[in-house]
């Protein structure tokens, strides 16, 4: 069993309305060395093999297929052994 989290976050240059809500809340509770905020998201999988790299190979397909917009998202895979 190998558990793979999967980081969705925007592409650099796409607007993000969340992220900038987000951040004024933040400068509104006293945080006021923040100097950006950018939201994402995050997908934790339980892949059933051994096999890291067909993990990882599946992983990036349900990524490029599902879990991410590949126009204006980016993502991160990292793989631990269950």
């Amino acid at each position: 069993m190998i558990n793979a989290r999967v980081i969705v976050t925007l592409k650099n240059g796409v607007l993000d309305p969340q992220g900038k809500a987000i951040e004024g809340a933040l400068h509104g509770l006293g945080f006021d060395g923040l100097s950006a905020a950018r939201q994402g998201k995050v997908f934790d999988l339980a892949i059933d093999t051994d096999d890291r790299a067909k993990a990882e190979a599946d992983v990036a397909a349900m990524c490029e297929k599902l879990l991410a917009n590949m126009v204006i998202e980016n993502y991160a895979i990292e793989l631990s052994q269950a």
